[in-house]
């Protein structure tokens, strides 16, 4: 298949690509006209297939998202080259370097921990993300930024983020201000998670803290409860009784 060769705007970009994973992306779809979530999965052993289509967006190309069948019939993602233009709309510039100063700000303010599930981890385990995806609003020109701006999240939440983020309607939208209400942004004061008017919270078990979530699980299972729903159930009895003073 004789594909049209992209525009220079964007053959500079593609040439610039060094990132194993976007340039499997990008050659790929040079060669096929676009990749699937199937061909990332499958043939190139990426267990999350959006992850490799964001490392190319933030190397500044855009992507198109639109939908295809798979092999057995399933309606899955493909990504190819999307509008050269938005190349020059600030949010395609690349992402710029956090600093190591950054980091251990973030670090120390939220006390060592991922600002999504609240669990403790060393500052390796910890990746910097924005509390607006950057592919809705870019970076600010202060890349040393705030907490307000940028979170820790370990990489469990991270890819949660991004594949409930991906799958947001305001992906195409692209309005900052939906997202500063999203569980994903401030999941202690969120309205809707993902556009869904839904309320979340994460609990982790930590040290001597295990034997409780060990005897929770016990109780939950000789009620036949799945644990978040037995917890559910413990707070709804809670508050009943503390409406009842």
């Amino acid at each position: 298949m004789n594909l049209p060769k992209p525009p220079k705007a964007l053959t500079e970009k593609i040439e610039s690509v060094t990132g194993k994973r976007a340039r499997i992306v990008v050659d790929h779809i040079l060669k096929h006209g676009f990749i699937t979530t199937e061909d990332l999965e499958k043939t190139y052993g990426y267990s999350h297939p959006p992850r490799a289509a964001r490392d190319v967006r933030e190397q500044g190309i855009p992507l198109e998202t639109f939908q295809v069948k798979s092999s057995d019939g399933r309606t899955i993602a493909a990504y190819r080259f999307g509008d050269p233009s938005e190349i020059r709309a600030g949010k395609l510039e690349g992402r710029k370097v956090f600093s190591k100063q950054l980091k251990d700000h973030l670090y120390e303010e939220s006390g060592e921990r991922c600002i999504i599930c609240a669990g403790k981890f060393a500052k390796r385990y910890l990746q910097i993300d924005h509390r607006i995806p950057y592919e809705i609003a870019g970076d600010k020109d202060d890349v040393e930024g705030t907490s307000e701006e940028y979170m820790l999240l370990c990489a469990t939440c991270n890819r949660a983020k991004s594949w409930s983020c991906e799958h947001c309607p305001n992906w195409t939208t692209k309005s900052p201000k939906v997202c500063t209400q999203c569980y994903w942004a401030s999941p202690q004061k969120h309205t809707h998670i993902a556009l869904r008017e839904v309320r979340r919270t994460d609990i982790i078990w930590e040290e001597n803290e295990v034997l409780i979530y060990e005897e929770l699980k016990r109780i939950a299972r000789e009620y036949e409860f799945p644990i978040p729903e037995y917890v559910k159930e413990i707070v709804k009895e809670r508050l009943g009784k503390e409406t009842q003073r």
